[in-house]
């Protein structure tokens, strides 16, 4: 055991048997004696034999941090006499002086600044096992030294150490489980340099087994737990051949349910973890023999490497645990790494999400709309209402960055209602404005859970009555997806609105799985033809004839069910004049314009045709 270096002088200390009478002293006085006051013969023999007797190891020390005396068990413990330890300094005998904070402490208690000290050692046994013992020292009462004493807790450190293990280790896989995991996560980012010999990075792979669930529903939690701690064997096997850093291998842990994770801390770049989870992922999908049953399974794995500085143990996690969702969204049974531009977008699309019923309420949302103009004259017969988000942080959005995510979580419904409201008082607007010119229909896109979320019926009727627009100038346009196959409700709801005078028309048609035989059961009016069959237009000195075959196929189609056709996306003069020998009845697109604000669209009410 290291020796110590003395500190400061001891504090000045009252003479000993100061205000007291003295006690005779004999020849063969304990040293321990010495040092204590005001008592009688027979009490200090007292004190001496049981000192002595005790089971518990313990020296009396003077100020200056000499042993004055000593019981056997102390020199027991030790491997030494009595004897010997008289006049050693007892912060050797017990290794006080190994760092400076116990050492302050102990000094402390030797100078009568400090009441009680105690503190942990390991000391060697004289029969050369390790041995834990708790150290205490405290003054004497009546007396200028302190009572050193030490206890042998190794018994209760091994009890702690198995009950920990216990409480950090999971049951079915004995791997280290989430509490341990996220605390040598923290560790390893907390000492993690270049200064320390390693690369200063730290990787991850969170890896989740798919369809482990119905492992567990058809053959019960049993196997699935012999499931669970055979795909952990090998996950420990494949960290284990990947290679060992200066803080040990790498740490696979259970964090949960199907859900495992290993650490590799000093990791060397992306290859690395690309490489481990690429084999990760080929053990797991081996077949496993499990008392008879044979089963194969697959996994997903979300896989994260980067520099240690700035990163937390939060902000890894969040960053494998979406990684691992796109693992299983492109699919299952592969391994994704972590891409910051998908994850912007993510984290784009989550601020969106978060503020977009709000936005409503604050009026960030405005209308433009689009001219629906015939193709035979050029006169505007109609507008769609086109919603844009002037969104504080992102500026303007166009609807295919937040319509999608307003079906997600159900904004739709509030979102459409206002949409709905807005557009058809603007309609009745112009119709007010213009009185001798035939007024335009509105035609507004419905998403099919507004159909099913809400009494859409009842809204629009609501709408009309309190706008004043008449029912036939408005229509609701409904993607071809949500209208084929349209049963209960949603068909109801379809024909309620037709019984009702408003216009239904199915956008984007043709995209879909088409059931034409369907198509003459449903109250529609109007077919909007997708852009992609009016682009193949675009080029007219290479045009496929098949385009034009299809396109005028689907319109007379349309024509002998008593429907309208309109085609989006018409850019070019050509495109127009080929849809309009074909028989399209209406057009949209830039050829014509863009979506505009509702004064724009006021100036062309009345106005000359526009150039078809």
């Amino acid at each position: 055991m290291s020796g110590t270096s003395e500190g400061p002088g001891p504090a000045a200390l009252p003479a000993p048997g100061a205000g007291r009478p003295p006690v005779t002293e004999r020849h063969d006085d304990h040293p321990a004696e010495r040092l204590t006051v005001g008592r009688t013969a027979a009490e200090l023999r007292d004190y001496r034999a049981a000192f002595n007797a005790a089971h518990l190891a313990m020296a009396v020390v003077d100020h200056e941090g000499r042993v004055v005396a000593a019981n056997e068990a102390l020199a027991t413990l030790l491997g030494a006499e009595t004897g010997e330890l008289h006049e050693r300094a007892a912060a050797d005998l017990v290794d006080l002086a190994s760092d400076g904070r116990t050492w302050h402490a102990y000094r402390e208690v030797l100078r009568g600044r400090r009441s009680r000290f105690r503190c942990t050692r390991r000391l060697k046994h004289p029969d050369g096992r390790s041995m834990w013992a708790e150290v205490t020292v405290s003054p004497v009462p009546d007396s200028t030294g302190v009572l050193l004493s030490i206890a042998d807790i190794s018994d209760r450190r091994e009890l702690q150490a198995r009950l920990r293990h216990l409480q950090m280790h999971d049951p079915v896989t004995r791997l280290p489980n989430r509490t341990l995991f996220f605390e040598r996560l923290s560790q390893a980012l907390e000492n993690s340099s270049y200064g320390h010999g390693g690369t200063g990075r730290i990787g991850l792979c969170y890896l989740d087994l798919d369809g482990f669930k119905a492992v567990n529903d058809t053959l019960g939690h049993r196997v699935g737990d012999r499931l669970l701690a055979a795909v952990a064997a090998r996950l420990t096997e494949c960290a284990a051949v990947d290679g060992y850093t200066r803080s040990g291998g790498h740490l696979v842990a259970r964090l949960g349910g199907d859900e495992f994770a290993i650490l590799v801390e000093d990791s060397t770049g992306t290859e690395q973890l690309s490489d481990l989870a690429r084999s990760l992922l080929t053990a797991v999908q081996q077949p496993f023999d499990l008392a008879g049953q044979r089963l194969s399974v697959s996994a997903s794995i979300g896989v994260v490497e980067r520099g240690a500085a700035g990163t937390t143990a939060t902000g890894l996690m969040q960053a494998a645990d979406t990684t691992l969702y796109w693992a299983k969204a492109d699919g299952k049974a592969r391994w994704t790494l972590f891409d910051p531009e998908r994850n912007a977008h993510r984290m784009t699309r989550q601020a969106l999400s978060s503020t977009l019923r709000p936005a409503v309420e604050r009026g960030e949302f405005a209308l433009e709309y689009q001219p629906l103009v015939e193709l035979g004259t050029g006169v505007v017969r109609g507008v769609e209402a086109l919603v844009r988000w002037n969104h504080p942080q992102f500026g303007l959005l166009s609807p295919n960055r937040f319509v999608g995510i307003a079906e997600e979580d159900g904004s739709i419904v509030q979102l459409g209602r206002w949409v709905l409201r807005t557009a058809c008082r603007q309609a009745r607007q112009w119709q007010q404005d213009h009185p001798r010119q035939r007024p335009l229909f509105v035609s507004v896109n419905v998403a099919v859970r507004q159909v099913w979320d809400s009494d859409l019926v009842a809204d629009v009727a609501g709408i009309l009555a309190e706008t004043g627009l008449e029912p036939h100038l408005l229509q609701l346009e409904l993607t071809e997806s949500a209208v084929m196959g349209s049963a209960g409700r949603p068909l109801q709801a379809l024909q309620a609105l037709s019984d009702m005078g408003v216009q239904i028309a199915i956008d984007d048609f043709g995209t879909g799985y088409s059931n034409l035989a369907y198509l003459s059961r449903l109250p529609v009016s109007v077919l909007k033809l997708d852009g992609s069959f009016v682009r193949g237009f675009q080029d007219e000195s290479h045009a496929n004839p098949a385009d034009e075959l299809i396109v005028e196929a689907l319109v007379q189609l349309a024509h002998r069910l008593g429907l309208t056709v309109t085609a989006e996306c018409v850019e070019t003069s050509g495109q127009a004049a080929r849809l309009r020998r074909i028989g399209c009845d209406t057009g949209q697109g830039w050829l014509y314009s863009r979506a505009v604000p509702p004064d724009k669209i006021a100036l062309l009410i009345g106005s000359k045709p526009l150039p078809v």
